[in-house]
């Protein structure tokens, strides 16, 4: 049995409809153990990517584990949340993307376009997402460490 995930959900104005119903479905999974909303609300029309900077800068402090995004194609909000350092996040509307961003990439960020994916699907990727940890003994892990390196010394 593996650690229930602190999760972070949040989105913009064309992703609030499946941002809702994705929410729900994470309160009500057992491999969640918290989740929190950050935005935006029914009314909200918070720029993209305040919403997405906050969710990653959560990750980053340790606060949550992972975060999704959505927005209306997952694009901007996943180069948004990429400006956080320490924080991969990548957007994937199909089953071996959400596998590889998180088990090659140890991605902890993953983004939807609400108006690229259908919400079935939706919901099937996230289950899925639930269920993968990054192995840091994997082949993978040495790639993750340069990009790491990249990060905090300008080089690798």
């Amino acid at each position: 049995m593996t650690t229930p995930l602190r999760i972070v959900i949040g989105s913009d104005d064309a992703g609030y409809d499946y941002k809702e119903i994705l929410k729900r479905d994470l309160e009500q999974n057992d491999g969640v153990a918290s989740v929190i909303d950050v935005g935006v609300d029914a009314d909200g029309h918070t720029a993209y990517p305040k919403v997405a900077i906050e969710a990653a800068e959560r990750v980053a402090r340790g606060e949550a584990d992972r975060a999704l995004l959505i927005c209306g194609t997952g694009l901007g909000v996943a180069i948004a949340a990429n400006k956080v350092a320490g924080i991969r996040a990548v957007t994937a509307h199909d089953s071996f993307s959400v596998e590889r961003g998180v088990l090659s990439n140890d991605a902890q960020v993953l983004t939807m376009g609400q108006r690229v994916v259908g919400i079935e699907l939706a919901r099937r990727l996230v289950r899925e997402w639930l269920t993968y940890r990054f192995d840091p003994s994997s082949a993978s892990a040495s790639k993750v460490a340069v990009i790491g390196e990249y990060e905090s010394t300008g080089s690798c």
